[in-house]
């Protein structure tokens, strides 16, 4: 391990360690690993729980979709899996709770588990979910080469929903008396409250819980959300670990800088050393994921809280101060990540990365993730600005180098893209009414939803959780949750309950 004297802070060794032509874009892979177990995790817990105290078996089926719904001269379709769970539903004029997918495949837990699905019991609602095109079974029969993927959009995705209403309200004789409701978080969240704006004669009201409806090339803020989230004494942060965290990272790319690369490789556990500049980024990147990640799903499954993170990183020894330097803290963080999480070692190497998002065979979402990235939404999570805690050079230049080389999408596109988003959709700003956005005040996605209320449009549509991550409200009520949770989840009902009696009462 690199001793104390071996690591020595330079002034701006972002410019000196990279040159610029090798700033490319780092995804995240340990993000996005943690986000994939998450749900594995949560899938599993709901699984159990399930297993124990429920016996309904929600029905499987597929729709066949248009691949392009705005363009009548062609006729080619993909197949669609949804779910459906009609054992509350109180015939024939029960409401319908529509859960959407997102950006990753989806389970007939969707239909048996979660806040929805309590609310589903408790007003006698069909439940009905649909798989997010492109992703999980839904896959475009040509496969997921890059002509291929221009058929998927956000738009064409709510296109989806709007022909799944129609499929699901004749199929199971529905009229204007079945108020539909839609829920779904994150992306989907995006989806429910956009669903409501584009389609409100389908679409009664929407619960958009954790969603990013303001789409944002440079999406600075996150990391700046991160640090904060790390310094908030409530959730067990404080300001001496994101100075430790400062202070670490820089650390760690003057090690880099220094030549120090077999010894930081070998302290970190990577697979490969980090010689190139590029692999000396994505070991930053990766280590930076695991202090994002932790506050992204606080609590939730992953393998750190903030707290505990917090606890590892400003855990000096008060008996040989001189041997627990941050820089040993944080590999012991991420000695215990590894085993955690059961990965044998960092994979570093940018040319697997380029690889898995050139993978057209979708054994994961990553590529069609990016490529949304780049066609619609941006959200580059970069470091630029002095608020962030990890590396500095992770710029919106270098985070966009990949549209152009995977999709041959040109950098100078992006901006365009981006804007005709939040056009089409009122960015963070929407004029709709009986959209519901919840949000955890930890989360870093709160960022780019709904925060405030607008007595111009609905004065009452907006929930704001203290102390509460990515998406928490979607879950079950369990006793071990937050009271601010608990008090988010009532609110959410009343609000449920507020619509379905307006619903009934119209003409």
């Amino acid at each position: 391990m690199l001793q104390p004297h071996q690591i020595i802070t330079l002034p701006n060794t972002h410019t000196l360690l990279f040159s610029y032509r090798y700033m490319v874009y780092f995804l995240g892979q340990i993000l996005w690993r943690m986000k994939d177990h998450v749900h594995k995790i949560q899938q599993a817990r709901i699984k159990q729980s399930v297993t124990h105290t429920s016996t309904v078996i929600p029905k499987k089926g597929t729709i066949h979709q248009p691949l392009n719904h705005f363009d009548r001269r062609n006729d080619k379709t993909f197949p669609q899996k949804f779910f459906v769970n009609d054992v509350y539903w109180q015939r024939s004029d029960g409401p319908v709770f529509l859960y959407i997918g997102g950006e990753g495949p989806l389970s007939k837990f969707s239909v048996l588990f979660g806040h929805h699905v309590d609310m589903a019991e408790r007003y006698g609602a069909l439940l009905v979910a649909l798989e997010h095109r492109f992703y999980g079974q839904s896959i475009n029969p040509d496969g997921l080469e890059t002509e291929n993927l221009r058929d998927l959009s956000s738009q064409q995705a709510l296109a989806d929903l709007a022909a799944f209403h129609h499929y699901i309200s004749q199929r199971f004789s529905l009229s204007h008396k079945n108020t539909w409701i839609s829920f779904g978080g994150s992306y989907a969240g995006a989806l429910s409250a956009w669903l409501r704006g584009k389609f409100p004669h389908l679409i009664y009201a929407a619960v958009a819980s954790s969603a990013p409806v303001q789409a944002q090339l440079d999406f600075s803020s996150y990391n700046m959300v991160v640090g904060h989230s790390l310094m908030n004494e409530a959730v067990g942060g404080s300001k001496k670990c994101v100075a430790e965290v400062k202070g670490v990272f820089a650390a760690v790319e003057a090690a880099l800088l220094m030549g120090n690369e077999v010894e930081v490789g070998k302290d970190f556990g990577c697979c490969e050393t980090p010689i190139k500049p590029e692999d000396k980024m994505e070991l930053l990147q990766s280590l930076a994921d695991i202090f994002m990640g932790t506050v992204q799903y606080n609590e939730e499954g992953v393998a750190f809280s903030i707290a505990e993170l917090c606890g590892i990183m400003t855990n000096k020894s008060e008996q040989n101060e001189q041997k627990e330097e941050a820089y040993d803290r944080l590999v012991k963080l991420v000695a215990m990540y590894r085993a955690r999480e059961k990965v044998s070692c960092l994979d570093v190497s940018h040319e697997k990365l380029v690889l898995e998002l050139r993978n057209t065979t979708a054994t994961s979402s990553y590529r069609q993730w990016f490529y949304q990235t780049c066609t619609e939404f941006g959200f580059y999570q970069t470091c630029e600005d002095t608020s962030c805690p990890f590396s500095r050079m992770s710029t919106i230049q270098s985070q966009t180098e990949l549209c152009s080389r995977i999709f041959d999408i040109p950098q100078d596109r992006l901006p365009v893209h981006i804007d005709f988003t939040n056009r089409y959709y009122g960015g963070n700003r929407p004029q709709t009414q009986r959209v519901l956005y919840v949000n955890g005040n930890i989360d870093p996605w709160t960022e780019l939803s709904v925060v405030w209320n607008d007595t111009m449009v609905d004065n009452d549509r907006v929930i704001l959780i203290d102390g509460t991550a990515h998406c928490r409200d979607m879950n079950s009520d369990k006793s071990m949750d937050k009271p601010a949770l608990h008090q988010a989840r009532k609110e959410i009902g009343r609000r449920v309950a507020m619509w379905l009696k307006s619903a009934a009462l119209a003409p």
